[in-house]
């Protein structure tokens, strides 16, 4: 059936019932509509479509987490640029990004599952190609999804000891095995959180979309205000061109760009759209306006409060030389004092840990998607949906313990780097990567849904993959040009580890079984059969 069947048959399904129904009604129509699209795209409808638009942007913007992934970013464009690291550091790489959630935006409006990336791969790359697409996608996307739940808990617990060290004038200092055990403790409780239902998760979320809107504009309001009472508001010229080199890299050049881990690693996640797209409601509408609404807003006020911060850095080498773990907290305990610091950042704290519960979320249905097609080990596990939550519970428990085995690098000085570098890296190559097939295999393949580029797909995408291949290279090198061993971007470590290991299984035994997206919809079955073992599914769940 063609992608304009589909869209009929989903329509002639909402229309059966004629107009002026109820609200509920044509909700339920709509999402019904939407597992009948799944069906042809290959798979049974396991969840339950919880997620409305408001929800979905929300869940999209939450995951990004701004007020909080600045703070947990801030000392890379102190040390690579300073004052130009933090403007032009933010806003160049936030221009690029957006040319890849335009692209990711259109492919999951074509294709809304789970499965997300690897499925775009698979169904984008030549026949012969086909499974060995989706299986390095799909790897690169476990991987980057269960480091970046790690170094946002990481982050999270480091906040945590920062607040501990200011509000004992210094006198508690917590070390890296502490910061390891806070991060196991925020990893369970994580854990719990994401084994709810989905109507839970959801309504969650519109929660975490007004702490971090409303935590993030108090800290650009407190920094421009509080600085310009103390007199340490520096001028706009140097606010916008001030630059310092702190990374021993020669070429000043080289070192700013190092600076773009802060908003590369802080712009990531908006696939979560894609998908948690099996539970949403419109979700050809609403998963691309979730992505390219919160990369936006996100890029924008992570901008604004940027600004805010660099006209309140009156010393950079102040910051870099501070004793707390996040030079942020040094920066809002110059200009508000400790009192006023340990509000605002208790707020970041929350604003962080609903972040990483929201990128928990995410992983596991990554985790969920690809065992459904078989490709992780132990698969029958990971893909079993909770009977009671209508959620994968196992795969959310395997994503925190993996993501705490990660958080050993918290041992080393360069903890948050690495973390940070593999996270991006990772998912980055798994976006990469369908949209590459986009713009060459697949130009021919995709059949645009609601949301489509139209003829700019490639000039967009072409940017989109190029911008992807450059900024990889740099997430690579660290960021002081003298490396030992304790200070070394172990993001290489990582990434090549689990790609060495995808790389060895596939030519040893993946390639003989692993033939792709596998469909759970019995082709025999004709769309009436499937509506009503749909039916039957719905009256099943209403009996728990």
């Amino acid at each position: 059936m063609s992608k304009s069947e589909k869209e009929a048959s989903a329509v002639n399904t909402v229309a059966v019932n004629g107009g002026g129904k109820s609200d509920e009604t044509g909700l339920s129509d709509l999402r019904h509509a939407d597992d009948v699209l799944l069906a042809e795209l290959g798979y049974k409808a396991e969840f339950k479509r919880e997620f409305s638009l408001l929800e979905t942007v929300a869940f999209a913007f939450s995951i990004m987490g701004v007020v909080a992934s600045v703070s947990s970013t801030f000392s890379f464009p102190l040390v690579s640029g300073g004052h130009v690291g933090m403007v032009f550091g933010w806003l160049i790489p936030s221009l690029f990004v957006f040319t890849i959630a335009a692209s990711m935006a259109e492919l999951t409006s074509s294709m809304p599952t789970s499965a997300g990336l690897y499925y775009f791969s698979a169904k984008l790359a030549p026949p012969k190609w086909s499974a060995l697409a989706s299986w390095i996608t799909g790897w690169a996307n476990v991987t980057g999804q269960v480091t970046l739940v790690c170094s946002i808990d990481f982050t999270c617990a480091q906040m945590i000891t920062t607040a501990i060290a200011v509000g004992s004038d210094g006198a508690v200092t917590l070390g890296a095995g502490p910061t390891y055990g806070i991060l196991w403790a925020i990893l369970i409780s994580h854990g719990i959180v994401c084994s709810a239902a989905t109507n839970i998760l959801a309504r969650l979320n519109l929660a975490y979309v007004l702490i971090n809107v409303g935590t993030t504009i108090a800290a650009i309001t407190a920094l421009l205000v509080c600085s310009g009472n103390k007199g340490t508001r520096v001028s706009t010229k140097d606010a916008f061109t001030m630059f310092e080199n702190n990374t021993g890299w020669a070429n000043s050049g080289w070192a700013f760009m190092l600076a773009f881990t802060a908003p590369m690693w802080t712009l990531t996640g908006y696939d979560s759209a894609a998908h948690i797209s099996e539970e949403v409601a419109g979700a050809a509408k609403a998963a691309p306006i979730a992505i390219l609404v919160g990369v936006g807003a996100t890029a924008s006020l992570g901008w604004l409060l940027f600004i805010s911060a660099s006209f309140a850095t009156y010393s950079v080498s102040d910051l870099l030389t501070t004793t707390l773990p996040l030079p942020m907290g040094q920066l809002f305990l110059n200009n508000l004092g400790k009192e006023g610091m340990l509000a605002i950042w208790s707020l970041i704290i929350i604003v962080q840990y609903v972040t990483g519960a929201a990128q928990g979320v995410d992983a596991s249905r990554v985790v969920f998607a690809f065992a459904r097609d078989n490709a992780l080990p132990g698969s029958r596990w990971w893909k079993q949906i909770n009977r009671y939550t209508l959620t994968p519970v196992n795969g959310v428990w395997l994503v925190m313990v993996m993501a705490g085995i990660c958080g050993l690098l918290g041992f080393s000085a360069t903890a948050l780097s690495s973390l940070a570098g593999a996270s991006v890296i990772g998912l980055y190559t798994s976006y990469a990567t369908p949209i590459f097939l986009r713009i060459t295999s697949g130009r021919n393949k995709l059949v645009p849904g609601p949301f489509s580029l139209g003829r700019w797909y490639l000039p967009i995408g072409i940017v989109a993959v190029a911008w992807v291949v450059f900024i990889i290279v740099v997430l690579l090198f660290p960021a002081a040009s003298a490396v030992t061993a304790n200070d070394m971007n172990y993001a290489v470590v990582l990434v090549m580890a689990v790609f060495i290991f995808a790389g060895i299984s596939w030519i040893v035994s993946a390639r003989h079984w692993f033939t792709g997206p596998i469909s759970n919809v019995d082709k025999g079955d004709s769309l009436a059969t499937y509506n009503e073992k749909q039916a039957r599914m719905q009256n099943d769940e209403h009996a728990y």
